[in-house]
């Protein structure tokens, strides 16, 4: 009896850690920072092919200051928090996927949401989420203004990400912005400077319970932007 229960055990172990692992490309895993791969074969080499602007002189290009910057919203595990602001920032320890953005920005001396009001307050019928009444503490912080926003300001990118094809791949590259409009729910996030072996790039997001980075392709939700800034 004891023997078939470990056997059973361990059919249940190896049943949860192959689910954990080929669920989504691995997306839960990934959001709770255990990044694991397959130990066979070899990583892809992507071409680093993005800027090397350095606004701010710290002797680091500014997408990586963004990327940087990004990726400590998910060193704090910041937690998704959904709330409306006076002043529209959140304090540092909470926010939702809008806020990785403007913070990630932020790290290349991008202020965001002077931009975003400046536009909404000049332009404010071209933003589906002002209503016709720009309110500056919300408007910058929502998907589809910020969507709107870098189809204006930024260089708009393929939105179709191919596993394996480096010609593809390495028209993906950390800074960029990733916008996902119309699918289970809007989001955005920012592609990392960290690749899966096939090439994938990972992206920096805040969804539900914090802040993670999880390959692109963990995503069902249709891309329907990928911008990088005109650094």
């Amino acid at each position: 009896m004891k023997k078939k229960l470990i056997s059973i055990f361990a059919v249940v172990s190896i049943g949860l850690i192959a689910f954990l692992f080929l669920f989504r490309d691995g997306i839960i895993l990934d959001h709770i920072g255990l990044h694991v791969e397959f130990p066979f074969g070899n990583a892809m080499e992507v071409p680093a092919e993005f800027s090397e602007v350095d606004t701010n002189s710290n002797d680091i290009p500014d997408p990586l200051d963004v990327v940087r910057t990004a990726r400590g919203e998910v060193d704090r595990r910041t937690t998704y928090k959904s709330v409306y602001y006076d002043g529209g920032y959140p304090p540092e320890e909470e926010g939702v996927c809008t806020d990785v953005i403007w913070r990630g920005l932020m790290g290349a001396d991008i202020n965001l949401k002077d931009l975003m009001d400046k536009d909404i307050a000049e332009n404010t019928g071209l933003y589906p989420r002002v209503g016709g009444n720009p309110d500056s503490n919300i408007d910058f912080r929502r998907v589809p203004n910020q969507d709107v926003f870098f189809q204006r300001f930024a260089e708009s990118l393929t939105t179709e990400l191919i596993r394996n094809d480096v010609e593809n791949l390495k028209q993906w590259q950390p800074g960029d912005i990733v916008v996902f409009l119309g699918g289970d729910f809007d989001h955005v996030g920012i592609v990392s400077d960290r690749r899966a072996k096939d090439g994938t790039p990972y992206l920096i997001h805040n969804t539900y319970p914090f802040a993670a980075e999880v390959k692109l392709s963990s995503f069902r939700s249709p891309i329907t932007g990928h911008y990088r800034w005109k650094y």
